[in-house]
């Protein structure tokens, strides 16, 4: 087995395509209309192939059944559960009682500032909490009122 040498590398059989010379005359080939076919737009030069034409048969996105409504008016909420809170009330990080969005940013309970915050009331709440917040469930005002607590419903900016 010879060693190989930078002068004597050669490509792996088969793994190099010629390339298709076109409009190189009849000797090659590809003369003559130049594998453009006969007539036609796309004979003509400035053709315009667009990538989603498909032959003048129907196309895809009208075959498809359409399905669905998204209304543009929904309200995507962040959700925080009467459990974190009393989590974070354990943990220290509410020393003065009162919760807001701003605050639940800032410890990472929410992870957008400007989106809506719903407060949930899965799980149980000890703490006289007074809890700013844009939209709450019933069992969660239930839950905190029944601890002692505020819960007070702030308006979303533009609305």
């Amino acid at each position: 087995m010879a060693t190989s040498v930078l002068s004597n590398l050669h490509h792996a059989e088969g793994s190099r395509k010629r390339v298709k010379r076109i409009g190189r005359g009849q000797g090659s080939g590809h003369g003559g209309t130049a594998t453009r076919g006969h007539k036609g737009e796309g004979a003509r030069s400035g053709t315009h192939d667009r990538p989603w034409f498909e032959g003048g048969q129907m196309p895809l996105i009208r075959r498809v059944p359409k399905f669905g409504f998204r209304s543009p008016f929904k309200v995507d909420f962040q959700t925080v559960n009467v459990a974190t809170l009393e989590q974070l009330v354990s943990a220290g990080k509410l020393p003065d009682g009162t919760v807001d969005p701003v605050m639940l940013f800032k410890l990472r309970v929410v992870s957008k500032k400007n989106a809506p915050v719903k407060i949930l009331g899965d799980g149980e709440l000890k703490s006289n909490l007074k809890v700013s917040a844009h939209s709450f469930s019933k069992s969660a005002v239930l839950k905190i009122e029944g601890a002692g607590g505020t819960a007070v419903t702030v308006s979303r900016a533009g609305t």
